[in-house]
């Protein structure tokens, strides 16, 4: 017996929400209805895959995205540089796309990524070293080597 889909809602990605596990959306329909910012932007946090750890975040334009999962590597929107800007492209720390994870309203990316090296342009593992305890930011990562762009 099929079942009939639910209301639709106008935001693509959140149809999901109403569908059953293992129901799917066209990708080229979620994707042309991705909130972009004004600044044609959406956040991306690029998390190790198998130890779950958050490495870094950063920004994806349509370009980056659409480059990323042609590629299975890891492209960026540079705000700084004002170009993309392909992770590891001087250092050698690239990542590899293992899932790309849209949140419910679809304006935040999560990356799940196999990282070559360290993700931080400190060296360290991840960008996230800082930690506020009580009235202090304690460092909690040494740097394994200092990246040379990244």
């Amino acid at each position: 017996m099929i079942q009939a889909l639910p209301q639709l809602k106008p935001w693509m990605i959140e149809q999901a929400e109403l569908l059953p596990v293992g129901a799917s959306l066209p990708w080229e329909m979620v994707f042309d209805s991705l909130p972009f910012g004004s600044d044609g932007l959406l956040p991306a946090v690029a998390q190790q895959y198998d130890t779950g750890e958050v490495l870094m975040l950063a920004w994806m334009n349509r370009a980056a995205l659409r480059e990323t999962l042609a590629t299975g590597h890891v492209c960026y929107w540079s705000r700084s540089r004002a170009r993309l800007w392909r992770k590891g492209e001087t250092s050698g720390h690239v990542q590899h796309l293992r899932e790309l994870r849209l949140d419910c309203d679809g304006d935040a990316l999560l990356l799940l990524v196999e990282q070559t090296g360290p993700a931080c342009h400190t060296g360290r593992v991840s960008c996230f070293y800082n930690a506020v305890r009580g009235n202090r930011v304690e460092v909690i990562s040494p740097a394994m080597q200092r990246s040379r762009d990244d």
